[in-house]
């Protein structure tokens, strides 16, 4: 495993709640999306978009209602929507796993820089948040953007990095419902995918933070590891 891929690893497990539909085609080789319900320990579900390969897809089960175990990256790509680029996330299958239901089912891992300034706030009941957008770099010099929400005392950590600050992370991967305006009588219902965190570091301090060690982790027995809320 190369460089870039140890710094950004996923594993997930779910039910499989959408069709396998075509997405694109690279050097011949087809790759489908679908959704899949990631349960947490609450009983809520994050419902997450999920890129496969056609090569998986034949050894596979992928029908709807089917479990799915995956080992991956999280990653980003723009798409034009009315004329203006948006930013879409997926997780990225690069293999199917057999797994025991004692796993974690939703665990992420991450390295990257902050490549916009973090958004620090505190909501109505005190809670501290903080936004922060993470380039982690690919191979062929491609990256994708990841934003992240931090809480507490993460998010005071964060909101004292400066773009450019390499750091690391561990968490899980969120989807989250909000309501967009598109005209004075016309409002969309939108998803958005962000990455809770439950353990950073900025590379000053790196050393303490073992991204494998990390993802072994958080894809081990101890499930649920980390905090397990959203306001």
């Amino acid at each position: 495993m190369n460089g870039t891929e140890k710094n950004n690893k996923v594993f997930i497990m779910g039910e499989i709640v959408s069709e396998a539909n075509f997405s694109h085609e690279v050097y011949g080789e087809g790759f489908y999306e679908l959704n899949v319900k990631v349960m947490r320990l609450s009983g809520q579900a994050d419902i997450l978009p999920v890129t496969v390969s056609e090569r998986l897809i034949e050894g596979g089960n992928l029908r709807i209602g089917s479990q799915l175990c995956a080992i991956g990256q999280f990653r980003s790509y723009n798409k034009i929507e009315n004329g203006r680029s948006r930013l879409m996330l997926t997780v990225f299958v690069r293999e199917l796993v057999d797994v025991p239901p004692a796993k974690n089912p939703n665990s992420i891992v991450l390295s990257g820089y902050i490549c916009k300034p973090p958004v620090y706030r505190t909501t109505p009941f005190n809670r501290e948040i903080a936004d922060l957008l993470v380039a982690v770099n690919r191979a062929y010099n491609k990256s994708d953007y990841i934003p992240c929400i931090a809480w507490g005392r993460n998010a005071r950590f964060v909101k004292n990095l400066q773009v450019g600050d390499k750091i690391a992370l561990s968490g899980r991967i969120q989807s989250r419902e909000y309501q967009k305006k598109l005209s004075e009588y016309e409002v969309k219902t939108m998803t958005a995918y962000e990455v809770s965190v439950s353990k950073l570091a900025a590379f000053d301090s790196a050393e303490d933070f073992d991204l494998e060690r990390e993802f072994t982790l958080y894809t081990g027995n101890a499930a649920f590891s980390h905090e397990d809320i959203r306001e």
